[in-house]
């Protein structure tokens, strides 16, 4: 694939023989940015565990101080004495019945769904299209809960949840292009430090194997592990 010039120009600002600090990733991900949309801030830390063994899967939910930038469509499948608090919480679709049945047809247009646990009877149903998209309620991440209007607060202020994947992988989005360099490291350090928490007890040897950082399209920029305190 042939490069533009505005890719040659970020990867020419991307020392690949050089591991950045947090803050000056947070800085440089917006020079390398390209794109004329606001762009997403990714980031993927590699870990030392076995995806497949149940003790050492990694999952977790973070509350990340500036938010991920992202409006997220939050649909609350409630009962109707729930209604009026996922209503005053800012969800974007209340109800249960219809949205279930929807759901069973195949529709997915929603980023997070909240519930409660007498519903998740109904929805296990449904994981075979719930599933595949993330999109399942877990007690673990708080989707899945009495309290629903702190819930979806909690996803509309910036709460993200995540998992490594079967390749011992976080993928997790930490902002947006538009966010000014602090903000950018203040998620980053928030999102590092709960990755950092959730260490299985069973790991053997290096825990965190590789960080990096990256936007839409933009190259990506390898992290000084010396950022993280194991």
């Amino acid at each position: 694939m042939k490069l533009s010039k505005k890719l040659k120009e970020s990867r020419s600002k991307v020392n690949r023989d050089t591991l950045y600090s947090v803050k000056e990733a947070s800085s440089l991900v917006k020079e390398i940015t390209t794109t004329k949309f606001d762009s997403s801030i990714d980031i993927a830390v590699r870990l030392g565990v076995d995806p497949k063994k149940s003790n050492e899967m990694v999952r977790g939910v973070v509350n990340l101080p500036n938010g991920t930038g992202k409006e997220l469509r939050v649909l609350a499948l409630v009962t109707p004495d729930k209604e009026n608090d996922a209503k005053e919480a800012g969800a974007d679709m209340v109800g249960l019945d219809e949205y279930l049945q929807k759901i069973k047809d195949g529709w997915t247009d929603v980023d997070v769904i909240v519930t409660m646990p007498s519903i998740m009877g109904k929805l296990g149903p449904l994981g075979k299209v719930l599933g595949p998209r993330g999109l399942m309620p877990n007690p673990k991440t708080g989707t899945v809960t009495m309290d629903i209007k702190k819930a979806i607060i909690d996803v509309k202020s910036g709460k993200i949840d995540f998992k490594v994947d079967k390749s011992g992988i976080i993928h997790a989005s930490v902002g947006k292009s538009s966010f000014d360099p602090k903000k950018i490291h203040e998620n980053i350090d928030e999102f590092l430090k709960t990755v950092v928490k959730l260490k299985p007890s069973t790991t053997k040897g290096t825990y965190v194997k590789s960080i990096f950082l990256s936007s839409t399209m933009s190259p990506s920029i390898p992290i000084d592990l010396k950022e993280v305190t194991i």
